[in-house]
């Protein structure tokens, strides 16, 4: 019961991305409960044979660290998240040890898990927390890439870790970006538009069909990016 209410002041933890209705900061429960269910609406576009449950799982656990360590802007530099990740890291110490033995270790282990992005699960995992604010900041009209002026370039790398974890969804992420590059919501270079649209492919336009292209023939053990 500790741990219970411990996790609900993941209430408090206001995150970048802006609500449009109504107008405020999300908070990062708020995040975490969105994301779940994302993960059950898009369960056909990851890897055949990934473990819903355990992608759940560690999408609900992922951000408790944010109680101590808070928020930290995605597009930040490399020594403000080298900061983060180990106020995190000493955050999920103290929060996941609240709990019994057994489930301390089995709840840090997905934390781990989501944080290591060895495995599909936590691969796809990833892949929708990446996707959940650009599709908040589209609808905003550009939101926090507007207000902080973030490039194309700065948002591609975050593209390449949607890829990563599904193909459909990825190529969905590039015609967005591609989409927001257009409507005058990101910088980019002349011609960049285009490049983005060829990139996305056809498993963009399958998800848009309902078509399942990550139900095929795809390496679960591929590289990291």
């Amino acid at each position: 019961m500790r741990f219970v209410a411990e996790a609900g002041r993941l209430k408090a933890v206001l995150r970048q991305t802006r609500l449009t209705e109504p107008e405020r900061q999300e908070n990062s429960a708020e995040h975490s409960w969105h994301l779940a269910v994302m993960a059950l609406v898009l369960a056909d576009h990851a890897p055949p044979g990934t473990d819903l449950g355990r992608v759940i799982a560690m999408l609900l656990v992922h951000d408790l660290v944010e109680i101590d360590a808070g928020d930290l802007f995605l597009y930040a530099d490399e020594a403000q998240h080298a900061r983060q990740e180990a106020a995190e890291r000493a955050a999920a110490d103290r929060i996941f040890a609240l709990l019994p033995a057994g489930q301390a270790s089995s709840m840090r282990a997905l934390w781990d898990e989501f944080e290591e992005r060895q495995t599909q699960e936590a691969r796809f995992a990833r892949a929708l927390d990446r996707l959940q604010p650009m599709l908040a900041n589209f609808e905003a009209g550009g939101g926090t890439w507007v207000a902080h002026e973030i490039t194309v370039d700065q948002v591609l790398p975050k593209v390449a870790l949607i890829q990563d974890g599904s193909a459909a969804l990825g190529g969905y992420a590039m015609d967005l970006l591609a989409r927001a590059a257009d409507a005058g919501m990101l910088a980019r270079p002349a011609g960049e538009t285009g490049r983005m649209r060829r990139a996305a492919g056809s498993e963009e336009d399958q998800l848009y069909r309902g078509d399942h292209p990550d139900r095929g023939d795809e390496d679960p053990q591929r590289e990291r990016r």
